[in-house]
């Protein structure tokens, strides 16, 4: 990957034609939305899908996308594990696992429109989140990976990872493979960053342990200095964003958290000081038990920091 760039993730999806990957979302979203319909709900979808493939637009558009929700059931998607695999092909690092039925069914509204692969359209969409309330902004953020040139929705969706809103942060930056893909090192950075501020779970963004760099490690433990400084805990998943990098600075951070008396922040340090090649240094102790056997056992990949409590 060069510097500074965004990452390549996914060249399956190049080689397909954009109206195969259309066809196969549209058909998936299908599948996962038929079950929720009742009668009357299934009338207004299959009259709203038409509009909408028609050349619905600006605030016509935005006035359907809005609508949905008078006519959608507010419950999970719920997709079985047989789904998300298909969806996961389909787009490698896709995971609508915590969808709801509202969310995908205003996916699907806008991968119906016509006017996708056209010059106006980042413009409508920029229109679109402008006016959009908290639920659209999520549907609209959810959406941009499964877009044609997704790429050119990086502006877009690095604007989305400044929110304090925990809900439409994860909608930009978790489940889904468009920041790794999409994103440069700077908006790369700044996403992880304010994810620990704000408390997003950084163990379900995508391709994190693939684009570990000295600069997000620098800034992790800038932040751990800062917290450490103003009397408080340092976020355990800050430790997953070191890996090789940050040198002494990070070993001595990681080794001054495996001392201290917050028991998940060991856990994490642990795990942390296996990622930079340094598991040698975790010693035996009760508390540690079971992450010091994952870790000789290789499991230090971003999810082993899910299962850090008791």
């Amino acid at each position: 990957m060069p510097h500074g760039g965004p990452a390549t993730m996914n060249p399956t999806r190049a080689l397909m034609s954009t109206d195969r990957i259309n066809q196969d979302l549209a058909f998936w979203l299908d599948a996962a939305l038929e079950p929720h319909w009742g009668e009357e709900g299934a009338v207004w979808w299959a009259q709203a899908l038409e509009r909408v493939g028609a050349g619905l637009s600006g605030s016509t558009f935005g006035a359907t996308l809005s609508v949905a929700s008078r006519h959608t059931p507010r419950v999970a998607l719920d997709p079985d594990a047989d789904a998300l695999a298909q969806a996961d092909e389909i787009l490698p690092g896709w995971n609508p696992e915590r969808w709801d039925v509202l969310e995908a069914a205003r996916v699907r509204l806008l991968l119906t429109r016509p006017d996708l692969e056209k010059d106006t359209f980042p413009q409508d969409l920029a229109t679109l989140c402008q006016h959009a309330d908290e639920g659209e902004l999520r549907a609209i953020y959810k959406s941009l990976a499964l877009l044609p040139e997704a790429e050119r929705f990086s502006t877009r969706a690095a604007e989305g990872c400044r929110t304090n809103i925990v809900p439409v942060f994860e909608s930009v930056a978790c489940d889904t493979p468009f920041p790794f893909t999409c994103f440069d090192d700077l908006a790369w950075n700044q996403m992880l960053i304010k994810g620990l501020f704000i408390g997003a779970p950084l163990v379900r963004i995508v391709g994190l342990d693939r684009r570990l760099n000295p600069e997000l490690a620098r800034m992790a433990l800038d932040l751990a200095e800062e917290r450490r400084s103003a009397g408080r805990v340092v976020q355990p998943e800050l430790w997953m964003c070191l890996g090789t990098h940050g040198g002494q600075r990070a070993l001595d951070s990681l080794q001054h958290e495996l001392a201290s008396d917050h028991v998940v922040g060991r856990r994490a340090a642990c795990l942390g000081l296996a990622r930079a090649g340094h598991g040698d240094l975790v010693e035996p102790d009760s508390q540690l038990t079971l992450i010091r056997e994952r870790m000789l056992a290789g499991d230090t990949g971003r999810r082993s920091f899910t299962q850090l409590e008791d």
